[in-house]
Formats: C-alpha cells, structure tokens, sequence
C-alpha cells in the first residue's frame, strides 16, 4: 500500500540503505574549527568560539543578545528562571510538543497547563488561550495573572514552533500581555524559520533555540538563549556559569547557578555550521517541495508552512487519514529501512503530567493519531 512512497524516497536519497530521519550535514569548516580550538587549548565554556556563536546566532535573528548553553533544555530551563518561574507558578503550553518543554518548566518546580493547538500550525492556538483565560484568569491587585481554579500565579506562556513551522506568535503575545503573562518562545526547532518576516524566537521576552545533532545546525549538543532585554541577558551568563562573581582567583557564587555552558570545542562546529545555514534552509525547503509535488494528489496530506511563515522545514511530516492508518505506515516503512516517527505523544498523557490542568485538547489528539515525519535529511550532493 505504501511502497510507491519507499521508492520515492529511496529515489530521492539515491540509495537502499537505511535512511534515518534526520541526520547532520558536515562540508563546510566544521574539521578546522574545531582543530584551531584543540590547538588553542580553548576547549571547554571559554573560547573565541563560544563569543562568535552567540554573535552569530544574535545578527542571524535579529536578537539583540545571545547566551549559549549547553542544550536546548537547558536553554528553556534557565529562560523560565529570567521571567520569575518558581514553584508558586504555573505555565502554559502546548500538549502537543517534544518533553523538554514541559520538563523545563518542571525543573523550575512549577505547574504546566496545556492549551490545544492549531491544525495549521501544529503550534499553541491564541484562540483557544484566550478562551482558557477568560474563563479561569483574574488579575489580582498586583497586576499578577491568578489562575481562578487552583489559585496559583500564571507565570508564563510557552509556544512551541513544532518541526519549524511559526505559530501564530504575534497573536499570542497579544493574548500574553493583556494578563501579563511573560511569553517564552521554544524555537528549538525553528532556526531560520520566519513569521511575517521576523524570525521565530524573537517575539516573546526571550526566546530559546537547539543545536542538538538532529536539528538543522548542530553543535552536538547546545542550546542558545536570545533576548532584547539587557539585564536578562547579563543575568542568564551570570547563572549559567555557576553564578561565579568575576575575581582574580577567589571563588565567589552569589546565588545557585548552573554549569550550562556550552564548550569551545561544541561552539567551534557551531560557527560553521552556521556559515552554511542559508544552505541548509534552501535545501530543506526543496525536499519539501519534492513531497508537496508527490502527495499533492493523494489521500495522504504533506503539512505545508503556515499563512504568513517561512519554514525552515526541519522535520517533514504528512497527515495520514486516521490512527490504524498512522500505524500501518509506520510499521511498513520502518519494516522496509526507512525511519519515520510518530508525532509526540501528548503531554498530559504522561504519568508526571496527567494531573495537569487542561483545556479542550480536540486539535491535539486529532493531530496525534495522523501526523507522521518522514525522510527529511537535506540533500546536498556532496
């Protein structure tokens, strides 16, 4: 039933060996960088490196500043903790995401309260927010957005650019600032993705993206934090290096930190890895047009970018027409050597979070039992 699409993306990659979904693309200055900061004997959280990652990533986005991390994870964790998330806090987000976004929220002992999603953008949907907090948020005499049903402090907000594809950010923030709730953007997955020409990352108090080896650029392992805002930034260095207080040779911490911070060696692949970004993007977003072309005709759907996005396509995915059909598609091309994956399974059906408070999550599951990711390793010829 479905070996007309194995061939098609055997032929794309020109090969019968095992595709898996999503590897790293290493032709640029990847070796050199890294050799020049062996050399340098630069090789762990101090480095040239690490200053022109972040100065890249910076200009790359339009962010004023950049702070590098040691994960994406890591990354989210310590953004929650710039806005004031703590364990008298909730935050919201999407059900439907990867777990370091509710994980990280966790971390910082608070609450997550999942809100469904949009179909057309796989992300957090402003309308079904704004619904949840006319329902349950009250503003108290402080300006602090309370949660009517369990009394809490609705801290944050945390959208999720699912595969790279820009939810409606701009509306969301709008929902955000009239409860005054900080928005933290979790664009792991969306380096050089743009929503009404302004890149993913950027439109909430800080924002967060990953470096992990599936992602489109890689450092191994990293993350990066970006923000406009000065203070949060001088504060996420501070605590993402142990809270150490600059001195000659004293070892003086002011507060409890974390060792977040990415090395010289990691931010050496980075930088090159960066260098070649516009190609990575142009040549993802070829291979989607090869699989829009091919399933244009079928009763198979190839999720497109969002109305006003630019999509880095990181992950392509397709919407198959129910669960038993999901499921069938996934045995048979895994059978026939060919990684696929199923969307995430949601949030709040997980044993640590299905206590959690909860919206109407009828986008999310319907999306859950269709949404598969295929082949989306770029193409390069090399």
């Amino acid at each position: 039933m479905y070996s007309d699409i194995v061939d098609f993306i055997r032929n794309i990659y020109k090969t019968d060996a095992f595709l898996p979904l999503h590897e790293p693309k290493f032709f640029g200055n990847e070796k050199k960088y890294v050799n020049e900061a062996i050399d340098s004997t630069f090789v762990s959280s101090v480095g040239k490196y690490v200053t022109k990652l972040e100065e890249m990533v910076a200009e790359f986005v339009g962010a004023e500043y950049a702070i590098a991390t040691s994960n994406g994870t890591s990354a989210l964790h310590v953004a929650l903790k710039l806005v004031g998330v703590d364990e008298d806090c909730e935050v919201i987000t999407q059900p439907l995401t990867f777990i370091a976004t509710a994980n990280a929220i966790s971390y910082c002992n608070a609450k997550p309260v999942f809100i469904d999603v949009d179909r057309d953008t796989l992300g957090l949907s402003p309308q079904k927010l704004e619904q949840f907090l006319e329902e349950f948020a009250t503003l108290n005499e402080n300006g602090k957005c309370i949660n009517k049903a369990t009394n809490k402090i609705i801290k944050a907000c945390v959208p999720m650019h699912t595969f790279g594809h820009p939810c409606k950010i701009d509306e969301i923030v709008k929902v955000c600032d009239k409860y005054n709730i900080a928005v933290v953007e979790d664009a792991a997955e969306s380096l050089g993705s743009y929503y009404k020409n302004k890149h993913t990352g950027t439109f909430g108090k800080v924002g967060v993206f990953s470096f992990n080896g599936n992602k489109i650029i890689t450092t191994g392992g990293g993350g990066m934090i970006v923000t406009d805002d000065e203070a949060l930034a001088k504060r996420a260095k501070h605590i993402t290096t142990t809270a150490k207080v600059p001195h000659p040779y004293e070892y003086i911490h002011d507060e409890i930190g974390y060792n977040y911070r990415l090395t010289n060696l990691a931010a050496a692949l980075g930088v090159a890895q960066m260098e070649n970004l516009d190609v990575f993007v142009e040549k993802q977003r070829e291979l989607a047009n090869l699989y829009e072309e091919f399933f244009k005709d079928s009763d198979i759907e190839f999720i497109k970018e969002p109305k006003d996005a630019k999509s880095n396509y990181w992950l392509n995915a397709i919407l198959l027409k129910n669960r038993d059909r999901r499921d069938k598609f996934l045995k048979y091309t895994n059978e026939n050597a060919i990684m696929t994956r199923p969307i995430w399974r949601l949030m709040n059906k997980l044993e640590m979070f299905k206590e959690c408070q909860c919206g109407d999550l009828n986008n999310a599951q319907w999306l859950e039992d269709r949404v598969v990711n295929i082949s989306s390793s770029i193409i390069t010829g090399e």
